[in-house]
């Protein structure tokens, strides 16, 4: 871990896996001699403690969607990384990862991709795959949290990109009894808790979620599903579920994860695509049965420590969520898988390694 500099670490609005992924890696990185500033909204800072990690905060404020205020943007990062010595910028997301590029501050770029760009037709998916180009064309390494995501950097002209190290998440211990989180939602001993969490985006959906919810009414006890998040698609959600009278419950924003997956008996996702999704590390580490939609990096990173079944597929969630909670056995036997395949991940030591080998390589080329 030799490599000791100063470090720039950007990225847009987040409110769930990249902040927590940049706040690992400014602790680390602190603790490992560098200095490290980070550049992204004021309330990412709320909510990950980078400051309070070590690190110098800089507010600048990059909205998850572009728009006329990016220009105003650029100008204030390129401001702020050419008022101190950095030696490497490292931007974590597309939407950072572009201000940075435009920005061009003259310094070695790292880009570390986390998601997908959904959109690809019409003008908006022109647009999208014009960022994805003059993101992967400006960056000299490009990290990917996914193979797939490498493999689209390097089609699109990235003149080096690999797989990065994203550490697995250190799940607090639980505040409450599985009894105590179960009663917060009336349940009897006997009744089934399904629990999600995730940011209430399309990308994810939760609108299977729902429409599957609702068919299990008919079972007996009828299994109560619950999801924590916020984002976008809060009230269309809320509505569907009303409408289709599905014991389906949106929590908001919640920080008591841990609690919610000892007092599950299964956890679902149903994205359209993920890389190393947080939810899912989760719910493996905790050791609760896990479903997930086979797409992105999420095959690779449960390996078979998780039920896969297709996305866009209410009738493989349904009777994958059927099959689990009518056989015990096999619930246990997913619980004890999911420990054992968390046991085989990076850890933040391992991000902390891999991405200062990769400062030390594209500071050698200066």
């Amino acid at each position: 871990m030799g490599w000791r500099g100063s470090v720039a670490l950007v990225l847009a609005s987040s409110t769930g896996g990249v902040g927590q992924h940049v706040g690992s890696l400014a602790r680390g990185l602190v603790a490992a001699g560098c200095e490290v500033m980070v550049c992204g909204p004021a309330a990412t800072d709320e909510l990950f403690g980078f400051a309070a990690a070590g690190a110098t905060f800089v507010p600048v404020e990059i909205p998850a969607n572009p728009g006329a205020q990016d220009a105003g943007t650029v100008r204030k990062l390129r401001g702020v990384l050419s008022s101190r010595p950095i030696d490497v910028v490292h931007a974590h997301g597309l939407r950072a990862a572009f201000v940075a590029a435009v920005a061009r501050t003259g310094k070695p770029l790292i880009v570390t991709l986390h998601n997908t760009v959904m959109v690809r037709k019409g003008l908006r998916g022109q647009a999208a795959a014009l960022v994805e180009r003059v993101v992967a064309r400006s960056a000299t390494l490009t990290l990917g949290a996914s193979e797939d995501l490498v493999e689209r950097a390097t089609q699109l002209g990235a003149r080096n990109a690999r797989l990065g190290a994203v550490a697995a998440p250190t799940l607090a211990p639980p505040r409450r009894t599985r009894a105590a989180v179960r009663a917060e939602f009336r349940l009897r001993p006997e009744t089934p808790l399904i629990v999600s969490v995730g940011r209430l985006h399309p990308q994810k959906r939760y609108d299977l979620l729902v429409e599957a919810s609702a068919r299990w009414r008919s079972l007996d006890p009828a299994p109560v599903v619950v999801v924590a998040g916020s984002g976008p698609s809060y009230m269309s959600l809320a509505q569907l579920a009303s409408q289709v009278h599905a014991p389906f419950h949106l929590l908001g924003r919640r920080t008591d994860v841990p609690d919610l997956l000892l007092g599950a008996d299964l956890a679902v996702v149903t994205s359209d695509w993920e890389a190393r999704q947080l939810f899912a590390q989760e719910a493996l580490e905790a050791g609760v049965p896990l479903i997930t939609t086979a797409v992105g990096g999420l095959p690779g990173l449960v390996g078979d420590a998780a039920v896969l079944i297709p996305p866009n597929d209410v009738d493989a969630l349904d009777t994958a969520v059927r099959e689990m909670l009518a056989d015990p056995s096999k619930r246990a036997d997913y619980a004890a898988r999911g420990p054992a395949r968390a046991a085989t991940w990076p850890g933040e030591s391992d991000t902390v390694a891999d991405v200062l080998a990769a400062y030390a390589e594209v500071t050698a080329r200066e």
